[in-house]
């Protein structure tokens, strides 16, 4: 609750007692650390916002992928490692489709980020130091891959901008970027929420001092006047 002050100075109201000079609010340490808090937490969701809009919203709305049928036709793993981002070799598993809708042939890709990356490639593992490894996963995706060839499916495609290529997935999805701006939009929410309960408590401890003061100077003035009411003393005649 809010801390109030009260100022009094004496023998101003003819009888000695109290008189309330001013009421100055003042608050305690822990509100203003809630309110710190509060401000803190807002400005981190604005700071949340600004890197979720450029990491995930940006590309998701200025993205033009549409799902269109799809037939696998072949997969193939070539001799050739590719560079992944100029930092090591990863042995690359390349797949075609074929669209049934415009009956094109198109690199399929397993999201958004190869196609980025300019990387014929389905599928490309992280980097380990153990080349076999490395070929035994793209392997085990390979296969897992033959067993959709020649049957329709569904993939994505951007015709504007990549007409030779589909993706199977979204990298981000409709659900995943309404998820990532719950966070900020709840942090933001709470900050704002705390800030204006600490500024209700200590209006209402205002009022309620302001309330106070009132009643006591009406109680001081009542006693006044019930004094001046009194009879005096009979003068003997």
């Amino acid at each position: 609750m809010a801390a109030q002050r009260l100022d009094w100075s004496r023998g101003t109201d003819g009888c000695g007692g109290p008189r309330p000079r001013t009421l100055a609010p003042v608050s305690s340490v822990g509100e203003d650390r809630a309110l710190l808090l509060g401000f803190a937490m807002m400005a981190f969701s604005v700071l949340m916002f600004f890197v979720v809009s450029i990491t995930m919203i940006r590309p998701y709305v200025s993205s033009n992928w549409e799902e269109v049928g799809c037939v696998l036709l072949s997969t193939d793993i070539p001799e050739e490692w590719v560079d992944c981002r100029g930092v090591s070799a990863v042995p690359c598993l390349r797949a075609k489709v074929n669209l049934t809708g415009s009956n094109r042939t198109a690199l399929l890709h397993l999201d958004e980020e190869l196609v980025l990356l300019a990387l014929e490639c389905f599928y490309i593992p992280k980097y380990r130091t153990d080349r076999a490894e490395l070929r035994e996963e793209v392997e085990e995706v390979k296969r897992s891959l033959d067993n959709q060839l020649e049957l329709p499916s569904s993939c994505l495609s951007d015709h504007a901008r990549h007409p030779g290529e589909a993706i199977l997935k979204r990298r981000h999805g409709h659900s995943d970027t309404l998820l990532a701006l719950l966070w900020p939009c709840l942090m933001l929410g709470g900050g704002a929420l705390l800030v204006g309960l600490v500024k209700l408590t200590q209006a209402l401890a205002h009022l309620a001092a302001t309330a106070g003061v009132r009643l006591t100077s009406r109680v001081a003035h009542g006693k006044i006047y019930r004094l001046l009411q009194r009879p005096g003393p009979q003068s003997p005649s």
